[in-house]
C-alpha cells in the first residue's frame, strides 16, 4: 500500500460515478469539497487541467502534467505533490471508478488564508485536488456529426494582459456570457473574439479553420491546447499545411471549413457560423480526416499511458 491510499478507502466507498482525491483523502466525486473560504473558490484563483481516459488509456498524459506543472509556476503555487505521485493519484482516481472511459481532472487552488494573515497570496498553503468522472463531450456526438452551429458573441474575451489565456483557469465570466448567446440564438456553442476583433477560442475549446486546404488557428488569446496540438501533429502527419495566425470574424464567415478542439471531445466539425453555411451544412472533408485519424491514433495506442485496474 502506497503512502496515497489507505485499505479503508478501497472498502468503505461506491466510486462508481466517479473518484476524486480531496484533502489528502479518496472520496466519491459527489463528496469531494472545497472550502468557501478558500481563494480558489472565492476569487478564482486556481489552475487546473484535464486529460482523458480512452478504452482504459490516459491520452497524452505527460504533456498535460507539464502543462500543469508551467501553469502552478505561473501563478506561484507549489504543492507537496511531485509529478510522479501526481501521475499516481490520477490513477487511482480512474482505477477506484473503475471507468474505460474518462475526464480527468487535476487542480490546485491558492488556499485558506489563516485568521489575521495578511492578504499575501504568497503565505497561503496550496491546495491540491483530482476526480475522475465519466467522460464529457463539450459538444454533443450527435452535434458533431451534423457539424455544430456556432455564433460569434458579442461578449468580448478577457484581455490576455489580465489574465494569461496559456495558463488553464476558471476565469469564465466571459465564457459564461457568450454561453447565454448561444441559448438565446438557439445555436450549439460560441467563438470569442478580443478586443481588437481578432479570433481567441470558445468555451473550452480552441478554434480552427479551413481555406483552400490550409488549416489555420489563431495565435492569440487561447490556451495552448494539447489537443491543439495534437491537430498541429496531425496535420504533419498528413501532409496537410497549417499556420497559426490572426484570424478575424470575417475569415471565418469565409472559410471553407470550421472545426474545433478539446480534450473533452477531441475534434469537433462546425457546418454553420453567425448562420453561413459551411460544406453544404455538413463537417467538412479535412475536418473530418483530422477527426477520423485523431481517433485511430487513439486505437493504435499513440501516446497512451494504460491504466492497470487491478
Amino acid at each position: 500500500m502506497n503512502k496515497l491510499t489507505t485499505p479503508q478507502t478501497l472498502t468503505e466507498h461506491d466510486f462508481s460515478k466517479g473518484a476524486a482525491f480531496a484533502m489528502d483523502a479518496y472520496v466519491p466525486a459527489d463528496q469531494a469539497s472545497v472550502s468557501v473560504m478558500d481563494w480558489g473558490f472565492n476569487k478564482s484563483d486556481v489552475t487546473y487541467d484535464v486529460v482523458h481516459v480512452w478504452d482504459g488509456a490516459f491520452f497524452r498524459l505527460d504533456q498535460h502534467l507539464s502543462r500543469f506543472e508551467r501553469s502552478m509556476a505561473g501563478l506561484r503555487m507549489k504543492i507537496p505533490y511531485d509529478r510522479d505521485e501526481i501521475r499516481e493519484i490520477l490513477t487511482t482516481c480512474v482505477r477506484l471508478s473503475g471507468l474505460r472511459r474518462a475526464y480527468v481532472a487535476m487542480l490546485t487552488t491558492r488556499g485558506v488564508p489563516l485568521p489575521g494573515m495578511p492578504r499575501k497570496p504568497s503565505l497561503m498553503t496550496n491546495r491540491f485536488y483530482a476526480y475522475a468522472i465519466p467522460w464529457i463531450d463539450v459538444i454533443s456526438p450527435e452535434v458533431q456529426e451534423r457539424g455544430a452551429h456556432l455564433i460569434i458573441a458579442k461578449t468580448e474575451r478577457i484581455p490576455p494582459e489580465s489574465v494569461d489565456p496559456t495558463i488553464k483557469n476558471y476565469h469564465w465570466g466571459d465564457m459564461i456570457g457568450a454561453l447565454f448567446e448561444v441559448e438565446d440564438a438557439g445555436a450549439d456553442n460560441a467563438v470569442l473574439l478580443d478586443r481588437d476583433g481578432f479570433v481567441t477560442e470558445g468555451p473550452g475549446f480552441n478554434v480552427f479553420m479551413v481555406r483552400d486546404g490550409k488549416v489555420c488557428s489563431p495565435d492569440r488569446g487561447a490556451l495552448e491546447g494539447i489537443t491543439r496540438q495534437t491537430v498541429f501533429d496531425l496535420c504533419d502527419a498528413l501532409a496537410i499545411p497549417f499556420e497559426t495566425r490572426p484570424i478575424t470574424s470575417d475569415d471565418l464567415h469565409a472559410a471553407d471549413e470550421i472545426f474545433t478542439s478539446t480534450t473533452a471531445g477531441g475534434i469537433m466539425p462546425a457546418a454553420r457560423i453567425d448562420g453561413t453555411i459551411l460544406s453544404n451544412d455538413r463537417p467538412g472533408p479535412v475536418s473530418v480526416r483530422l477527426k477520423e485519424t485523431y481517433w485511430q491514433w487513439h486505437r493504435e495506442g499513440r501516446d497512451a499511458t494504460k491504466i492497470d485496474y487491478g
